[in-house]
């Protein structure tokens, strides 16, 4: 009723899915932003802790509560933002240049990855042959890496090597490296973290059924209100 297909079909992860497989377009992949909205909306959301990827499906869940509000009368939905811990929204490029990361195209590094893996990972990184002429404008595979870099690792490490490229002295191997220890001494401590409760099914359980009671009763409020709006009455 408050989501149209037009705007659905316009939407940027839906063109790129179509255009990546398109033999196998089907309702789940146009209503997508639609169920994202949903378990925003359900739960009445401010913020909203998405990647710079997820922009446009949130500006929908914007529209559709806005929508929603403005059709029954009621200021039932808060417009939900963006969340994250720095000023801007972050998108983690692909290992193969792709320009994104993801499980979905098989290029990504995993928190649960161990050391041996995310240096398998990163050392088959796409790069290119290396600059010929200083200050020489960056590939997109090359500047995916240096976007990873600025991410894990230090300010002088990245000045290191954008010095080194821009001076075309650059070792892309040496580059590769230093990522991968640098990625390692983020993701480590988390994978032993996993480690510790992966097979703690007493843990996880209780973890699971507080979240499910919690979502269910905060869901539940918040339907009670929609019927409300829409004038569906109990019987």
């Amino acid at each position: 009723m408050i989501a149209y297909k037009g705007e659905l079909e316009r939407t940027t992860s839906f063109k790129e899915k179509v255009r990546k497989q398109e033999d196998n377009v089907n309702a789940g992949l146009l209503t997508y932003p639609v169920l994202m909205a949903s378990d925003i909306l359900v739960h009445k959301a401010n913020k909203v802790p998405v990647g710079k990827d997820q922009e446009q499906h949130l500006e929908i869940a914007r529209t559709l509560a806005r929508r929603f509000n403005n059709l029954y009368g009621v200021n039932l939905f808060p417009e939900p933002q963006a969340f994250n811990f720095g000023e801007d929204l972050v998108k983690v490029p692909g290992l193969d240049g792709s320009g994104k990361m993801g499980k979905s195209e098989g290029n990504g590094i995993y928190l649960y990855d161990d050391e041996k893996t995310i240096y398998k990972k990163v050392m088959k990184a796409v790069t290119d042959s290396g600059p010929t002429t200083p200050n020489s404008e960056m590939s997109e595979p090359v500047k995916n890496i240096f976007t990873l870099l600025k991410i894990v690792s230090t300010v002088d490490t990245v000045n290191y090597f954008t010095e080194a490229y821009n001076n075309c002295t650059i070792r892309y191997g040496d580059l590769k490296k230093q990522l991968a220890e640098d990625i390692c001494k983020h993701t480590l401590p988390i994978r032993e973290r996993i480690e510790k409760i992966y097979n703690d099914t007493d843990y996880l359980g209780k973890v699971a059924r507080s979240g499910r009671d919690k979502a269910r009763e905060s869901a539940g409020l918040t339907m009670k209100e929609v019927r409300a709006a829409v004038g569906i009455k109990s019987f």
